[in-house]
């Protein structure tokens, strides 16, 4: 593993099948080039991540995007040209340029334009679009700077040095259907900013694993981790982490990182992960715990991953009762 600053290096490295992590303004990547099926596989392989799903691929213009799908709908350009570059993926026919093992062999492909100027200039130097998940280890933490990546995959080739990601968590996944539009897994682009532009298809029923980010269990750290509400609250604190929101909780927590000084929903976005690296790394802290949030417009992607974070966790619950 090396880390760089060296935009052409890393192009270079993406042109030779290598793997490449590199900022964007959600997460950092583990990038590949998408159309080269074993630089690919390096992916599933180094993340060892199941081979059902899916990648999202990345572009730099939309002449990349017209080649890597099979039927583009109006749509699509008036999403793009809104929220494009930016997190926003949007699910879309794949063309036959686009391997099997980006898509996990669906008919469809996950496609965005990153908002950060690194991620565009490696993708143009590069000169093909990068499939990329986020630089960890499947189902753990999604890595905000080169650190956390660096813990998480030190067999990667190259990381490409961008300071702290801006958003913090992953894209908005959205898929286009006859009647409008379904959020496969929500990000800081909210449902209500996307109905502005194309109506919610809230009837038609969500395949499964359609787009990455959709299972129960993701986002997880290394140690215990629950959200702090109801029978949660009775847990001896003494030894707790608690990633704060509002300052309510924190009387009796052994040390606290709060996300947000002023209570803004994006605040908590960025910081989140960040805290959760922090935490796991703390040798003085046994469980950590986070502070929920309203389920409304960015709360909904915090939760979401919130609960997947918890999920291979909630077996502690029956030592707190009730």
């Amino acid at each position: 593993m090396e880390l760089i600053n060296n935009i052409d290096i890393a192009a270079q490295a993406i042109g030779a099948g290598k793997l490449v992590a590199f900022p964007t303004e959600t997460v950092y990547g583990l990038g590949a080039d998408a159309l080269n099926p074993l630089a690919v596989a390096k992916i599933f392989e180094l993340k060892e991540r199941p081979s059902f799903d899916p990648l999202i691929v990345h572009i730099a213009d939309l002449q990349q995007l017209e080649k890597l799908v099979s039927v583009i709908d109006e749509r699509v350009y008036r999403l793009a040209a809104q929220y494009w570059p930016g997190p926003l993926t949007m699910v879309l026919p794949k063309s036959n340029r686009v391997p099997d093992i980006v898509t996990s062999g669906l008919p469809t492909v996950g496609i965005r334009m990153p908002n950060h100027k690194i991620a565009l200039e490696l993708i143009q130097k590069s000169g093909c679009p990068i499939a990329a998940p986020s630089a960890n280890k499947f189902g753990r933490i999604s890595p905000t700077t080169s650190a956390h990546v660096k813990k998480q995959l030190p067999r990667v080739d190259f990381i490409l040095e961008g300071g702290k990601t801006t958003v913090g968590i992953e894209s908005t996944i959205i898929k286009l259907t006859g009647t409008g539009f379904q959020v496969l897994r929500n990000g800081i682009i909210t449902q209500e900013e996307l109905e502005k532009i194309l109506p919610f298809d809230g009837n038609s029923i969500l395949e499964e694993q359609s787009a990455p980010g959709m299972m129960k269990s993701h986002y997880s750290p290394g140690k215990k981790f629950l959200i702090a509400q109801g029978a949660v609250l009775k847990i001896e604190k003494s030894k707790a982490g608690l990633i704060s929101f509002s300052g309510n909780l924190e009387k009796g927590c052994r040390k606290v990182i709060r996300v947000s000084e002023r209570e803004d929903l994006k605040d908590y976005a960025v910081n989140m992960f960040e805290a959760l690296h922090a935490f796991e790394d703390d040798p003085d802290i046994d469980i950590i715990l986070a502070e929920p949030v309203p389920e409304t417009g960015i709360g909904k992607a915090i939760m979401d991953r919130l609960r997947k974070a918890e999920f291979n966790w909630r077996h502690s619950l029956n030592h707190v009762g009730p």
